[in-house]
């Protein structure tokens, strides 16, 4: 579990191809040696497993189903990836609840920049956008946001300056893919109401 909170701007510094699968190292400025192998880590909103590890990086292998359905794919090295650790019992929760499992991509269709925040517009496919709601909970390539406004197929978040300087999100553009994830309780009512019928 994770809270949708970046604690590392992370990089890409290889890339190997196996038969369907793919391993990635990352730099990063955490320690490496409080990360225990099998650890689990939020990678731009994708929960991955820690493989492997040296002074200041950590390698991760993504499964073929998991290139084809996140932005994962298309890393090569010197990309820069969101990090965050998997959450402890006893840490602050200061996002949301968010499991790492990638639902689907939407596209970034506007930056508008609002006094010294950015508002950002984003087209969720179908059928995920009728899970985002006003004022609900949305991760965008790991980050934990707020939604300010939903327009069928499209909704708008606010950054921060802190969130815009301080993620990849900040180095967006009209066009790009991310990777969301619904908030957890709009995933499971809308499972509810689909076996309730």
């Amino acid at each position: 579990m994770f809270t949708g909170i970046v604690t590392d701007v992370g990089r890409v510094r290889k890339v190997d191809q196996t038969d369907r699968d793919r391993r990635y190292e990352i730099e990063t400025a955490w320690d490496t040696s409080g990360i225990d192998l099998g650890a689990s880590i939020s990678h731009a909103g994708c929960c991955l497993t820690v493989t492997e590890k040296g002074d200041g990086w950590f390698a991760v292998e993504v499964s073929g189903e998991t290139l084809s359905k996140t932005t994962l794919g298309h890393w090569i090295a010197g990309d820069p990836v969101n990090l965050e650790r998997a959450v402890k019992v006893g840490d602050e929760l200061g996002g949301h609840i968010v499991s790492g499992h990638v639902d689907g991509l939407g596209t970034v269709i506007s930056i508008t920049p609002e006094g010294g925040s950015h508002r950002i517009g984003i087209e969720a496919p179908d059928p995920l956008h009728r899970h985002i709601a006003p004022k609900g909970s949305v991760t965008i390539d790991g980050v934990s946001l707020t939604v300010n406004e939903v327009d069928g197929r499209r909704f708008g978040v606010n950054l921060i300056p802190h969130t815009w300087d301080h993620t990849t999100l900040g180095r967006l553009k009209v066009g790009d893919r991310v990777n969301l994830e619904i908030d957890m309780l709009a995933r499971y009512l809308a499972r509810w109401q689909e076996t309730a019928r």
